[in-house]
């Protein structure tokens, strides 16, 4: 079934922060009847920044969750396990609810993961991270009944074919993208992850773990080259 999509254009980090706020808390449910934490899913390129997971969770967790403090997690939150744990039987992206908390010494949470409730204690507390809002990346081989999306300049470095096209696949009815078009111009354009300029073949040629001997005792590199 083809997906709805849009395109709500915000030159402005906080102008773009306003409108995704208004769009997951009240125009898309009110519009579409999607539920802003069931159903919708926010994805950015970067952690860091205005439009970065970070900022992004804190803002959606204090609109979309009563019982939110301003720190930590609190009951309601919407939680993302970070790797597979097979003895607890949830994995890498799998994405929860926070149903119980516990205090003092033996302070503990559960999340139910659709149905499946899964204990957490303190020390397992770095599998999981708010997931209001995750990276493109870490959204791979999930789907959401509705996606929206920041692509905005301040995450230039990002802006890539193949991560627009996994955002966008991620939406099985709705897909929202927010930012300007000039960010989506460039991610189109950017056919992939421009390669990383570093001097470690250089390094790796005249390593002497990988030199060779010639005929007059002299040692060369991989590139032929004589070492002293």
């Amino acid at each position: 079934q083809a997906s709805d999509f849009y395109i709500v254009e915000r030159e402005a980090p906080e102008a773009a922060q306003q409108a995704l706020l208004e769009l997951i808390c009240k125009r898309i449910p009110a519009k579409f009847g999607f539920d802003p934490l069931e159903d919708v899913q926010l994805l950015t390129l970067m952690r860091r920044g205005l439009l970065g997971v970070t900022a992004l969770n804190e803002l959606l967790q204090k609109s979309l969750n009563k019982n939110a403090k301003g720190h930590g997690y609190a009951i309601g939150d919407k939680v993302m396990q970070l790797k597979n744990n097979y003895e607890k039987d949830v994995f890498n992206g799998d994405i929860g609810r926070i149903v119980r908390i516990k205090g003092g010494e033996k302070a503990a949470l559960d999340v139910d993961f659709d149905g499946h409730i899964v204990n957490y204690p303190a020390d397992n507390l770095d599998e999981l991270t708010l997931a209001y809002a995750t990276t493109i990346h870490k959204s791979q081989g999930s789907e959401y009944p509705a996606v929206v999306i920041v692509l905005h300049s301040q995450h230039t470095i990002m802006l890539q074919r193949n991560l627009l096209y996994t955002a966008v696949t991620r939406g099985k009815k709705l897909v929202m993208i927010v930012g300007t078009k000039r960010a989506i111009s460039q991610a189109i354009r950017t056919d992939r992850a421009p390669l990383r300029q570093t001097k470690f073949a250089g390094r790796l040629a005249h390593s002497p773990a990988f030199a060779t001997h010639r005929p007059d005792g002299a040692r060369t590199g991989l590139d032929g080259e004589r070492q002293r």
